[in-house]
């Protein structure tokens, strides 16, 4: 007996971010119950780990700066503020050498933004009360220290992470807002307390297994959001997903030991992403 919890299927791939795992594109305003979250306390001089009053924002709007401007994912991002009556483009990097470096932020879209891709990060942070970074570790690292130095919160979509980057993550959270999630949808965050519930109640007697599929141009395996899945049931069921994951299976295994929690990657295609939990079971 298998019980399996499959992820949802995006409707329609091409509103999904076909960079890293996947995340929703809103055509109007941000989440801003999220930014709140973000923010986490009220906006006023002197808040701690808040930048004063009034930085970053201009006629009620808050004011983005987006990291790997010249990504899929940075692209999405830059439409989807662009398209925001609540948000403003304030800034927008890039890797050094990028041939984007120069350009204005919307030339993908044939318009104009004002803002200029830079890859100079206290450049491109210098008018934004929030950086949205969905790049890779080391460069996430690098804008982090930056944004903690001025002041200014991120949102960390990035994926691939050692514990020391976490760790530097969340002491960084200390002096300013932060939201880091490997997936930022609604029904994937879901789905992983839907994933612990079923965890705890079947408790042991089941093999778990985590199935994900990406795009081919997917860096990081496991996704962030399969590690994520595996950390859920580990703890649900009061184990050390370091101690007891297996990447991958080849040659002579012997016997699945019982308490490991397994990951297969897949890569190929455009997948935007799927993430399957197995609990397979005896009879």
């Amino acid at each position: 007996m298998g019980l399996c919890v499959p992820l949802p299927v995006p409707q329609r791939p091409g509103r999904t971010a076909p960079g890293d795992d996947r995340v929703p594109r809103r055509s109007r305003g941000l989440d801003r119950g999220r930014i709140a979250a973000c923010e986490g306390r009220p906006d006023r001089p002197g808040a701690a780990g808040l930048p004063p009053a009034g930085h970053g924002r201009q006629g009620g709007t808050v004011k983005i700066a987006v990291a790997g401007a010249s990504g899929r994912m940075g692209r999405m991002l830059i439409e989807a503020v662009l398209e925001a009556p609540d948000a403003q483009l304030a800034g927008a990097l890039d890797l050094a050498g990028s041939a984007a470096i120069g350009r204005d932020a919307a030339d993908f879209l044939g318009r104009a933004s004002g803002v200029t891709i830079t890859a100079d990060v206290a450049t491109g942070i210098a008018d934004a009360r929030y950086l949205i970074d969905f790049t890779r570790p080391e460069g996430t690292l690098a804008h982090l220290r930056a944004c903690a130095a001025h002041g200014v919160g991120m949102v960390i979509g990035t994926t691939g992470f050692d514990e020391a980057g976490k760790r530097e993550i969340a002491a960084a959270a200390g002096r300013v807002p932060i939201v880091f999630a490997p997936n930022m949808s609604v029904g994937v965050n879901v789905t992983l307390k839907l994933i612990e519930l079923a965890a705890k109640i079947l408790d042991t007697g089941y093999d778990v297994e985590i199935i994900e599929a990406h795009h081919r141009h997917k860096v990081d395996a496991p996704s962030g959001t399969a590690l994520k899945m595996g950390e859920v049931v580990a703890g649900a069921l009061g184990r050390d997903l370091k101690q007891v994951a297996v990447y991958g299976r080849e040659g002579v295994t012997g016997e699945r030991d019982p308490s490991t929690i397994g990951f297969a990657t897949i890569r190929g295609g455009d997948i935007v992403g799927d993430h399957t939990v197995l609990f397979a079971g005896i009879g």
